[in-house]
């Protein structure tokens, strides 16, 4: 039935590595079914039969489609099936669509759609790595036109060793996650996250998978040679060379002065009158090709920002290739937030701001890792007026995500555990103005904040990035690249880190890839950049995090029960925890592992809170005196708790300081009264003196010593209650 399907067998990391095709999904350009241990991706890629119109970018999606069926689970959302993209698939496309963008052509609008549907996830085998390799050989056997293969692999640092595609439970050991994409030569894309690691430990790591993808480069290039077909011809995007060398004549000298200024908004008021001069004099020229026109300004700017850089290394702004533009940092810029922070480059501006909230305010997951809650939380905002346009606000796209997780990902490494700061954080970067490395400057941002809400940050974080322009074998670096030369150069190199290391990475590149060369030198060169902005912009502003937290901040307590008895502090349908949060306005998170939270805006809620907890936990000591509350009258005494869930008796021997006939001749259901907690009886019951307590408090006298006798043996106290239910969060 399947007289196409062809299987091919290699080895990953010491694990099979097996490719399946013509069995499936046999209508798309190109599919595949690759299987990593016990992972199973089906990736599939098809292009339109025309160009789209009006578009002047390459119109590629990719969607990384997690189904829960791969972890045999059922979807948490109330239709029971898949909704939106998460974010971690979002930016598991994103990193697959890094390194195989570049190696299509530039000039082709064909719409190309790439889906990568997650079937079966092996924990051990990462579905993204997984599913980027995959990709690679759908297109490369496919019809559409493109310059590949390329692979891609993970790697860890374990014990002082390198290790491809760590397992599961090497990853939890690993000081590095780093992800690195190559073709036959060059290293195509990085995404890093790590442990404050120095630049050779990262460049080895990153040349150790660069050398095991190029194995895997060879392995897909078999596949391509046996079965892939013919690529396919597309209509050209770009404008004839007669037009685009006619515009160049007439316009390249007001392009040169448009450009040459360090503001944005007088490069664009410059720019306007070059295009409108040029539509004027060349409409008549092309009527049919007039929105083409655009097209050879765009060139024509990129060729004049490029010729600068390489024949006079010059910048647009006049800045030298390692200087940063005008730097500014500032702190506790909001009232009623509980820690801002500004960071300025340039014309690029970021505030981010820290709010810290209880355990039970973490993130939930429902994903196909194994990742169930986040702690620590970043979000990204760039809204339309950051670049000087008007447009709606639709929410968080794919680019806010990629940036907001870059940031997340760069400070994870000094965020400090929930033992030592027992809260959940959320950052929140809004992007005020963006001429370039909006994301860099949200590390930054972000690392002012934390440190002015007192977050106890193990080190100060900074982001800077590096651009690259490239010509056959020449190639020039430049720090701090502003918004034109990301558009007009070849790399997007951006490295967050503290002074002793790197704490993340993500390069981007319009190229094929980098040679080892221009990497190291990227890394040298962000190096000495955010040891400066450390040293001589945030760090003057704010040096350490600050002892104390915000008056607006809620106040934590902590401490730890005995799991057992979770049960009795959550009580039977919750209605001790709960009584609890009533009494003492305060918010409870209680882990299985008897892990207490106890949060408020008022410190002695919380320490009366926790004094309960204990309490109901532990038992209440010995001569401890409480205010409870009257729940039951019985013959020989009266029933208080004193605290929710926790009840005793007192005696009716124990209920005055003089002699009681009757318990409702001194108290009554509901009254409040002090009792002293005495020694409990044979059977461990909670017995109570409301007596002892009056003697204690307010001094009063006994009036009959009768009072003290010993209870007659064998009379009945009725039964202990209080004991909650096992209902645990």
């Amino acid at each position: 039935m399947f007289e196409d399907f062809r299987k091919f067998e290699t080895t990953l990391a010491g694990r099979p590595f097996v490719v399946e095709t013509g069995k499936m999904a046999q209508l798309a350009s190109g599919a595949v079914l690759v299987r990593y241990g016990e992972t199973e991706v089906l990736c599939t890629v098809t292009m339109s039969d025309k160009p789209r119109e009006g578009v002047d970018f390459f119109p590629m999606s990719i969607d990384f489609e997690e189904k829960l069926y791969s972890v045999g689970k059922i979807p948490g959302s109330f239709q029971r099936r898949e909704g939106r993209a998460s974010e971690k698939a979002i930016l598991s496309a994103r990193v697959i669509d890094r390194p195989i963008r570049p190696l299509f052509p530039k000039d082709m609008r064909n719409d190309v759609g790439i889906v990568c549907t997650i079937m079966s996830v092996d924990p051990d085998c990462l579905p993204e790595i997984t599913a980027m390799i995959g990709v690679s050989i759908a297109l490369s056997i496919s019809n559409i036109p493109w310059a590949g293969p390329i692979s891609g692999v993970s790697v860890g640092l374990v014990d002082g060793q390198f290790i491809i595609n760590p397992s599961a439970e090497e990853r939890d050991k690993s000081e590095m996650a780093v992800t690195v994409a190559s073709t036959d030569e060059l290293i195509a894309m990085i995404e890093a996250g790590a442990n404050e690691i120095d630049n050779d430990t990262m460049f080895d790591a990153i040349m150790f998978a660069h050398k095991e993808n190029q194995r895997m480069v060879e392995f897909i290039k078999g596949i391509q040679k046996e079965i892939g077909r013919e690529k396919i011809e597309f209509v050209s995007n770009d404008p004839a060379p007669e037009m685009y060398e006619a515009v160049k004549e007439f316009a390249i000298d007001a392009v040169k002065v448009a450009l040459d200024t360090d503001d944005k908004r007088i490069r664009d008021e410059r720019l306007n009158p070059v295009f409108a001069a040029v539509h004027e004099k060349f409409d008549e020229v092309y009527p049919d090709d007039t929105a083409k026109l655009d097209d050879c300004l765009y060139k024509l700017q990129k060729y004049v920002v490029r010729r600068w850089l390489l024949d006079e290394g010059k910048r647009v702004d006049g800045r030298g290739l390692d200087d940063m533009r005008p730097l500014n940092a500032e702190v506790d810029l909001l009232s009623r937030v509980h820690g801002s922070g500004m960071f300025t480059r340039g014309q690029t501006q970021v505030l981010t701001i820290t709010t810290l909230g209880t355990i039970g305010d973490a993130q939930e997951l429902d994903g196909i890792d194994e990742q169930t809650e986040k702690r620590y939380i970043h979000h990204y905002n760039f809204p339309s007026y950051s670049v000087g346009e008007t447009k709606p606000s639709r929410g968080p796209g794919r680019r806010e995500i990629g940036h907001g997780a870059l940031a997340e990902r760069a400070l994870l490494p000094v965020i400090p555990s929930v033992e030592e700061f027992p809260y959940t954080i959320r950052l929140v970067s809004e992007v005020l103005s963006s001429n370039g490395s909006t994301s860099q400057a949200s590390i930054c941002g972000s690392t002012l904040s934390l440190m002015a809400a007192g977050v106890p940050i193990k080190a100060p974080v900074a982001g800077i990035s590096c651009g690259l322009v490239t010509e056959g074998d020449r190639f020039i670096t430049m720090v701090d690249i502003q918004g034109l030369e990301d558009f007009f150069g070849d790399m997007d190199f951006k490295v967050g880190g503290t002074k002793k290391g790197i704490t993340a990475i993500q390069m981007d590149t319009k190229v094929h890839g980098l040679t080892p060369e221009i990497v190291k030198e990227a890394f040298e060169k962000t190096y000495k950049a955010r040891c400066k902005i450390l040293d001589e912009v945030m760090l003057p502003v704010i040096p350490e995090p600050r002892k104390e937290l915000s008056k607006y901040t809620p106040k934590m307590l902590t401490t730890r029960i005995d799991p057992d008895k979770i049960g009795d502090v959550i009580g039977k349908q919750g209605k001790v925890i709960q009584k609890i949060c009533a009494e003492c306005d305060v918010k409870i998170d209680i882990d299985d592992d008897g892990s207490v939270f106890i949060a408020s805006t008022d410190l002695d809620a919380c320490n009366k809170a926790l004094s309960i907890v204990e309490t109901i936990a532990n038992g209440p000591e010995e001569g401890a005196i409480y205010k409870g509350v009257v729940t039951r009258l019985m013959s020989f005494g009266a029933f208080v708790e004193i605290v929710p869930g926790k009840e005793g008796m007192v005696h009716i021997s124990h209920l005055d300081v003089k002699r009681t006939e009757r318990v409702e001749d001194v108290v009554n259901v509901g009254d409040e009264i002090i009792v002293q907690v005495l020694p409990t009886d044979e059977q461990g019951r909670l017995n109570l003196s409301r007596r002892n307590a009056l003697i204690a408090v307010e001094g009063a006298t006994p009036e009959n010593e009768l009072n003290d006798a010993p209870r007659k043996p064998g009379r009945s106290q009725g039964p202990r209650h209080g004991n909650g239910g096992n209902n645990r969060r």
